[in-house]
């Protein structure tokens, strides 16, 4: 089978795909990633086949649009930013997705990006999200984000309730495409989407552990299917292991990652950090896409850059960082309390998240620098939270994600083609 991929966005975006594809290889099948040069030596690196989607940026570039993207105050707004940045290049990218799909037997987009859909329906091609986030999935179960439930009501009154705003809500959604892209998908020759939320796609792959983050019910569409998680990394640094334990002594130290969130006056931001981090307890400091800086060097603080998480996060007594899909995944993974500091976006949720799960906890960015220390002592006084999060990456240890989702993926792409073919016949 020959698989076309495509995403945009920041490494918390690209490694899932990243990983997709290389499951995809290991399982005999072609695999090419459409998306942004600044991942091609990462992704052929995996032993998938680079197509170079614009913007053209460097890592700065990208840097910039997400400290632009922390400003937005809502999701829908955040959509309409997302989607603002995509329109310059959006008519070049549609055509390179084209040239390929005469290639392709099945074409995987992220799920921000399902309006490239109607390319695939244009060529008659199986198309399939993947999203890595599970407020998505609309349910009469669930209350939609921000929307306030009605606890007490009859269930049926709960049921009617939250239908009607998750079709509010996809409303909004897809007035939104239209608004920022109807021109420009128009002008490529694309359909424009009639929902978002309910037909994004006949599947979307929900790359997520199944026994942590799946409702315990199946009233949601059955397009959503859970394929644990697709986890990729950074490449590793032989030496770092060794400058780390001749830091910390041997000993777990608290770990300070923003991974690729970047926001305003960071320099100011760190400055509180410094004047609040207890002198002598020791911490190790990821700069990050925001580079975030030490104004003065302190011998018991260490930075460090770019490197895996996995490799980074063995050497952490907790784990502070923005609440990214990715980063909350390997956190939860290492089997360490995490502390999550939400900017925009899906973090709030996540940050949400690890608290239900009683991994950690989360505080609000205005006075993380201040509040950090007291947290800190909170999670070392109550093992519970350590216990937990070790318990959890038990459960993680047992579930394989690359190989459920090149499964589901192998089967839709089937079943899906024999759908198509039956309706051109009819």
């Amino acid at each position: 089978m020959r698989i076309l991929l495509t995403s945009h966005g920041s490494t918390g975006d690209i490694y899932p795909v990243i990983r997709l594809g290389r499951a995809l290889v290991d399982a005999g099948h072609e695999v090419r990633f459409a998306t942004v040069s600044l991942f091609q030596e990462e992704i052929e690196e995996a032993g998938i086949e680079f197509i170079y989607l614009p913007p053209d940026w460097e890592e700065s570039g990208f840097a910039e649009a997400m400290r632009d993207l922390a400003q937005v105050k809502n999701n829908l707004d955040l959509l309409k930013s997302i989607y603002g940045e995509a329109v310059p290049y959006l008519r070049e990218i549609v055509a390179t997705l084209a040239e390929h799909m005469p290639w392709c037997d099945l074409f995987v987009s992220s799920y921000v990006f399902s309006p490239l859909g109607s390319l695939a329906k244009k060529y008659h091609k199986p198309f399939a999200t993947q999203l890595f986030v599970h407020d998505f999935i609309p349910s009469r179960r669930v209350t939609p984000n921000p929307i306030p439930g009605i606890r007490g009501a009859p269930r049926g009154l709960q049921d009617a309730w939250n239908g009607m705003w998750w079709r509010v809500i996809d409303r909004l959604l897809v007035s939104a495409i239209h608004d920022v892209l109807g021109e420009e998908m128009r002008g490529a020759g694309l359909t424009l989407p009639d929902s978002f939320l309910h037909k994004a796609s006949n599947l979307s792959l929900v790359t997520l552990s199944k026994a942590l983050f799946k409702p315990d019910f199946e009233e949601h569409p059955e397009q959503f299917q859970y394929s644990w998680y697709l986890r990729w990394q950074a490449r590793e640094d032989p030496k770092l292991d060794d400058e780390i334990l001749k830091f910390t002594g041997g000993e777990k130290v608290p770990i300070l990652t923003f991974g690729s969130v970047t926001f305003e006056k960071q320099r100011r931001v760190m400055t509180r950090f410094m004047k609040h981090w207890p002198k002598g307890k020791k911490i190790i400091v990821q700069q990050g896409w925001a580079g975030l800086t030490v104004a003065r060097p302190r011998p018991e603080i260490k930075v460090v850059g770019k490197v895996s998480h996995d490799q980074l996060f063995q050497h952490g007594s907790v784990i502070i960082h923005h609440g990214g899909s990715g980063t909350t995944g390997t956190a939860l993974h290492a089997g360490v309390p995490q502390i999550v500091i939400p900017h925009f976006g899906d973090q709030y949720f996540f940050a949400d998240e690890v608290e239900r799960l009683n991994c950690g906890y989360s505080l609000r960015r205005r006075r993380w620098p201040e509040n950090l220390p007291g947290t800190i002592r909170k999670i070392d006084r109550h093992t519970r939270i350590g216990k937990r999060a070790k318990e959890v990456a038990e459960i993680l240890r047992k579930e394989d994600g690359p190989s459920e989702a090149a499964r589901i993926l192998e089967k839709y792409a089937q079943e899906e083609q024999e759908r198509i073919d039956q309706n051109l016949v009819d």
